[in-house]
């Protein structure tokens, strides 16, 4: 995959876990068929059975009740035993921010923690339009790889909307691949 769908990609991923998607983005989803393939067959077929404010409706109640609710998409809350959520260089993701060299601010966005799914995917999307390849392999597998894949296991047996299942699948695919790629690249 290029750099410029790579940067797509992870822009795309970071707003899915973000927040609830408002009805302008879900009509162009609905507008992007190959794209909503891409996603899930699944996907694909409830966006075309359903209307946009029935698809908002939904995803809005999902969205609240898996990421909100029941299990929310930060790292530190995910690896720590205790379920807590840890801040400052305390840390790891803001730990791996500063050791190379990045500062996040966190005060431009309402997630406030340095390792939301969110704001990690973003981050990624940084590197990818930066290409530094050492930095995303190292993120890669050092933090997103690392808790992502368990996490949108759980995740994906909780959901119970197409879309949020087949995004669960498509993330955990999209990040080993990504990975494979870097590495790939690295090794030339």
């Amino acid at each position: 995959m290029d750099n410029q769908n790579r940067i797509y990609m992870y822009a795309f991923l970071s707003r899915i876990f973000s927040d609830v998607l408002d009805k302008s983005f879900i009509d162009e989803l609905k507008t992007n068929s190959e794209f909503l393939e891409l996603i899930g067959a699944k996907t694909k077929a409830w966006f075309d059975a359903n209307d946009s404010s029935t698809i908002e409706k939904e995803l809005n109640v999902e969205f609240s009740t898996i990421f909100l609710m029941n299990a929310k998409p930060i790292e530190t809350s995910i690896i720590d035993a205790k379920d807590e959520i840890l801040i400052g260089l305390s840390n790891p993701v803001m730990q791996f921010y500063f050791n190379y060299g990045y500062e996040i601010n966190l005060s431009a966005t309402h997630l406030q923690t340095p390792d939301h799914i969110s704001i990690e995917l973003g981050f990624m999307q940084n590197l990818v339009s930066r290409n530094e390849l050492k930095t995303q392999k190292d993120f890669l597998q050092k933090h997103l790889l690392n808790w992502t894949v368990p996490y949108f296991l759980a995740v994906k047996a909780m959901a119970s909307t197409p879309l949020y299942q087949d995004i669960c699948d498509f993330t955990i695919e999209f990040l080993a691949n990504d990975y494979n790629e870097v590495s790939q690249k690295l090794a030339l």
